[in-house]
């Protein structure tokens, strides 16, 4: 039985602030947004990629990302289960993560990357093969990441073929 079966609909600041798998998972607070939490979750990866890019080493900056997807996976498997809802829509750290490597790889300018936002958003909005397969498969923190991670790839996959053919 989850801790907070009365949060399941619509968590609360409070249940955010609660614990710190729930503060990460919500994307600080992000998830909460009354409409489009996912669309806010990406918006969220913005700042936090122009304050700390510049400040790391591509390594570094990678090395990062790779620790906030295992957070991320801890964050959303307890979150998840204190919603009872493996995948609530409130949870963006996901979004958040995966559109953080889409911005590592697009050229750092507002074209290029409101192009990637707006492509990111379709692909984890329709989820073409294989993303509705693991979001089906992995009922858990890892599924909950790795489909926005699938997303993330196919978008970086229509900017590489951009890239070669306006090049």
């Amino acid at each position: 039985m989850s801790a907070h079966p009365d949060l399941v609909l619509r968590p609360s600041w409070r249940f955010v602030a609660s614990h710190p798998a729930h503060f990460i998972a919500f994307g600080f607070g992000a998830g909460l947004a009354p409409v489009a939490p996912g669309t806010w979750g990406t918006l969220l990866a913005l700042p936090l990629y122009w304050l700390v890019e510049p400040q790391l080493e591509a390594r570094a900056f990678l090395l990062l990302l790779a620790v906030l997807f295992g957070a991320g996976i801890w964050a959303c498997e307890v979150t998840g289960r204190a919603l009872g809802a493996s995948d609530h829509g409130g949870m963006v750290w996901d979004e958040t993560v995966a559109f953080l490597l889409v911005l590592f790889f697009v050229p750092a300018s507002l074209p290029w990357q409101a192009g990637a936002f707006l492509l990111f958003r379709l692909f984890d909005i329709v989820k073409p093969p294989p993303i509705r397969y693991y979001e089906r498969t992995f009922r858990n923190g890892l599924g909950v990441m790795l489909d926005d991670l699938v997303a993330a790839f196919y978008t970086l996959l229509v900017f590489a073929v951009a890239r070669t053919l306006l090049e």
